[in-house]
């Protein structure tokens, strides 16, 4: 009986889905184990061999799982909408909704090709009605809630108007700063007309409408978030990409920085993710001050982290979004600051960040230092962002390299506050040094001087002390249709949310994708739409996928999100598996939703993942082929050093290694190349290689499916994984997976010979045989609980290898090494368990019990040596004395040989380690 994988593997994968092997309840005396997988949007592309390597590890760990006796949630389901559906959609010419529910159902299809124990009765599309009205109904309760930091938590919008009514706004204070008025009486309240009421209350709702500056792309028709901007154009097309002001709902993200901090403390994530958190919400503590500007009545308000460093600011630079720049530029150096502006609107707030090269223009305004009054220039450069801080900052040239670097660049005078620890050179951000230039500071430690100027400036009124944040509230609206619509209605300017009776707010269909007459999204142009009065622009992607994870939980429910009693079983997700590009956005957005979702009581916990697993990425070694500039003649990697030549990235399914199939290369891509012709080296075309990304535009991608088509699912599955660990990446080499098909042929072969049918059975298993068993089972069961996958793979081949070294077919033995595997290769594990007499799902056994007294040494390997020679070994027990040690030594057949009549002048026997006989 031959190991036929297609046959097998596709019978199996028919009947797990007849008997509904992997349905997962919501009641169960198990204890509970939760696996979510970071979901996929599903591409047109399909699956590459890169994207299963998170899915197989979580899929390996689900089932091991639940053969500890877990009740396992291990769902699945797709991240629908967004602009890579809508320009799918759009270059197709197809409506997004048919080419979305095609490239789910081709991404279905290959992952039951691999295998996986999902529970698809649990699935979810972001993009349905069903599941959007839920994604609606809590962008609700962001809408009519507010951050009480009294009580540091949300809280009904409701409760804050009833405060208001009270006593004002005197103990809560406005979040945006520039609001006025900042502060009012409750009979200021009263006074107020609806709309003003209703503007007020807009600058404290969880979200919240604004305006501000966006990139957009009008190829595009949307606005894109700063990582989908690259060199000032769009990541996906390379259309050209300006700054705009328009006006976008926001979350106010801010208000939790200090609980996502706090949070990341209760949360098994890597300390580098964690430091990446940190670092994007950034907090510190400094101050801020105001510099009065000559000859105006504007004030230009700055934060600083060193206020100790006051009396050396020699410049001002504010970010080029900044209000004041209008009002300060003088008539002299306005058309250079316009020139200036306009050059920024281009650049991404990314590339302005990463920048090296110095840019900036003088506004021609100066500013008053608070405490020395002097006048410094105030300067405009692209380094200064306006959404950190106040967007402008105090420039102290000996004391920050940027800041240095312009001052060299601009000429401007660089005053020295730090004595000998200021080269002239290199600035230098000590905090230790003794002040000098610094007026009444003079002398003094700089770490004691900051108190001192904050205080001062307080007591001025000129400044504060003020605890800041790097992040910003998170942009939650696009110019795009294919997006959850708000559920708002604008009706004379104001925001009003519909009713949840209301709720699915369907997105209606269209017929075109263009953006609205002033920059809207495509809905502003459907006249039943605007005639609703209803939100324009629609949600972004990650509405969606920020609390997933709940609708998992009860996919089924019309009433709720999600059942409170249900979410207080499931809980937390105890793991989750995915990639480092959603480590912090989305990871910090679902983090927020879950918070604001416990505050308000819908849910009992506040972290919504207690441990992540970042699996690395599956790279692609690409193939090239070089092309003589200005011909269609192409050259062999050996001797292109010869030519002038371009590289061309080649589809690596039409290379063999790296010789060019150079017949299919003609026909390729519609017969780009029909006329290529070849100059080669040994009678072969060898390609250049590069080991990259893997992505279908480098031509780089390999199919999972031909491969499970041709060595089957349980290959695949063990063979991504014995590429290395899991968190690690790694670039594909498909040679390697013979193999794995290797191993998994040895192991049928220790049930079935291929021409004596079975061969497994029934005899008691030897000491020898459980030692190898039970040495299997402590490595495989550590390596799986670590998530070492490579390593058990590994130790898979050890223990097969042992088995068939030791001709055992014994069931006893064989049985819960098929329990062990069924979470690498649930395939063959199957197959084989039913074969043994097993009428139930290997699934629903249990997982084997590492028993240490079958691995725990009894004999020991003596080395034999006569007159100094190793002449033999023999198997000795561990306890057996010295007299009988010589016994069994001198008996020895190959002992006898040597010795033959000779007298024994001593035995030296050292215990545990080695025998000497001396003749």
């Amino acid at each position: 009986m031959e190991y036929d994988f297609r046959k097998l593997e596709t019978y199996w994968q028919q009947k797990w889905i007849e008997t509904n092997a992997y349905a997962v309840s919501n009641n169960s005396t198990k204890p509970k184990y939760y696996v979510l997988d970071m979901f996929p949007y599903p591409s047109g592309a399909g699956l590459h061999v890169g994207h299963p390597l998170g899915y197989i590890a979580s899929d390996i760990y689900s089932r091991y799982k639940r053969l500890k006796g877990f009740n396992v949630l291990h769902p699945m389901g797709y991240d629908a909408f967004g602009l890579p559906a809508e320009q799918y959609a759009i270059e197709h010419g197809i409506h997004p909704a048919i080419s979305t529910a095609n490239n789910i159902n081709n991404f279905r299809s290959q992952l039951n090709n691999i295998g996986f124990c999902f529970d698809w009765d649990r699935e979810v599309r972001t993009c349905e009605p069903n599941y959007y009205k839920w994604t609606q109904w809590i962008f609700l309760q962001l809408f009519n809630s507010f951050y009480n930091r009294q009580q540091k938590k949300a809280a009904s919008i409701n409760s804050l108007v009833a405060i208001f009514e009270q006593e004002g706004n005197k103990h809560h204070p406005i979040p945006n700063s520039q609001y006025s008025p900042a502060v009012f009486t409750a009979n200021d309240w009263k006074a107020f007309n609806h709309a003003k009421q209703q503007d007020i209350l807009m600058q404290y709702r969880l979200a919240f409408c604004g305006y501000g500056e966006v990139n957009w792309c009008e190829a595009l028709g949307t606005v894109l978030a700063n990582d989908e901007v690259v060199n000032g154009v769009s990541e996906r097309g390379g259309h050209p990409v300006v700054k705009k002001k328009l006006r976008q709902w926001y979350l106010r993200i801010t208000e939790y920085a200090d609980r996502l901090l706090e949070g990341l403390e209760k949360v098994e994530f890597s300390e580098a993710m964690k430091e990446m958190q940190r670092n994007w919400i950034g907090k510190s503590y400094g101050a801020e001050m105001d510099f009065a500007i000559l000859d105006s009545n504007e004030v230009l308000k700055v934060y600083t982290t060193r206020p100790d460093t006051i009396f050396g600011v020699d410049f001002m630079v504010v970010a080029p979004e900044h209000e004041i720049i209008e009002k300060i530029t003088t008539p002299k150096h306005k058309q250079e600051v316009e020139d200036y502006l306009t050059y920024v609107k281009s650049r991404s707030e990314r590339e302005r960040i990463a920048e090296k090269k110095i840019s900036g223009c003088f506004t021609g305004a100066y500013a008053i230092n608070p405490l020395s009054l002097r006048e410094v220039p105030v300067y405009i450069s692209e380094y200064v962002l306006a959404g950190y801080g106040t967007g402008a900052i105090m420039a102290v040239p000996c004391g920050d390299e940027r800041d240095l670097r312009f001052a060299k660049h601009f000429n401007i005078h660089v005053t020295n506050i730090l004595g000998d620890l200021f080269n002239g050179e290199d600035a230098n951000a000590t905090k230790d040094a003794e002040l000098l230039n610094s007026d009444f500071l003079t002398g003094m430690l700089m770490r004691d001087a900051s108190e001192i100027v904050i205080t001062d400036l307080e007591g001025w009124g000129k400044g504060k002390h003020k605890v800041n944040y790097k992040m910003r509230d998170a942009a939650f609206s696009r110019q795009r249709y294919w997006g959850e619509p708000f559920p708002i209605k604008w009706i004379d300017g104001i925001a009003y949310p519909l009713e949840e009776t209301e709720l699915p707010l369907q997105l209606p269909q269209v017929d075109e994708y263009k953006p609205g007459p002033e920059g809207e999204g495509p809905l502003a142009n459907i006249p039943e739409w605007t005639a609703q009065q209803l939100e324009t622009n629609t949600m972004p992607g990650y509405a969606g996928s920020s609390w997933y994870f709940l609708r998992y939980m009860d996919p089924h429910n019309n009433a709720a999100f999600c059942d409170k009693n249900v979410s207080d079983y499931w809980n937390q997700v105890d793991i989750y598996i995915g990639g480092t590009e959603h480590a912090v956005g989305h990871l910090l957005y679902s983090r927020l939703w879950t918070k604001v979702l416990f505050d308000l009581g819908f849910i009992s916990f506040e972290e919504p993942f207690k441990k992540l697993v970042n699996q690395g990425m599956i790279q692609g070694s690409s193939r090239f082929a070089y092309r003589i500039r200005g011909t269609q003649q192409f050259v062999s990697a050996g001797v292109k050093e010869q030519y002038e030549t371009d590289a061309i990235h080649v589809d690596v399914n039409m290379v063999d290694g790296f010789e060019l199939d150079t017949a299919a290369f003609k026909k390729w891509r519609n017969g780009e190349y029909a006329n290529a012709t070849f100059i080669l080296e040994d009678g072969k075309y060898i390609c250049g290689a590069e080991v990259e990304k893997m992505s279908k535009t480098k031509y780089n991608t390999v199919n999972p499916d031909e491969l499970v088509q041709k060595y089957g699912a349980d290959t695949f599955r063990m063979y991504e994984m014995f590429l290395g660990p899991v968190e690690q990446s790694k670039p594909w080499d498909t040679k390697g997976i013979e193999g794995v098909h290797r191993f998994l042929r040895k192991l049928w072969r220790l049930f079935f010979d291929e021409v004596k049918g079975k061969v497994w059975n029934e005899a008691a298993p030897t000491d020898a045989e459980l030692k190898v068993l039970h040495k299997a089972i402590r490595k495989i069961e550590e390596d799986t609980e670590r998530f070492s996958f490579n390593t058990a793979v590994s130790a898979f081949m050890v223990c097969v290898n042992e088995l068939s070294d030791l001709k055992c077919n014994k069931r006893a033995v064989l049985e819960p090494l098929l329990v062990m595997l069924v979470p690498y290769a649930p395939h063959i594990a199957e197959e084989l368990w039913s074969a043994l007499g097993n009428t139930s799902l290997i699934l629903d056994a249990s997982y084997p019990v590492y028993e240490a007294k079958y691995t725990v040494e009894s004999a020991k390997e003596y080395p034999v040596s006569i007159n100094g020679k190793l002449r033999t070994t023999i198997s000795i027990a561990l306890d057996a004395t010295e007299e009988e040690v010589k016994t069994i030594a001198l008996n020895n057949d190959t002992v006898k040989k040597w010795i033959e009549n000779a007298n024994v002048k001593k035995f030296i026997f050292v215990k545990g380690k080695m025998i000497n006989i001396v003749i």
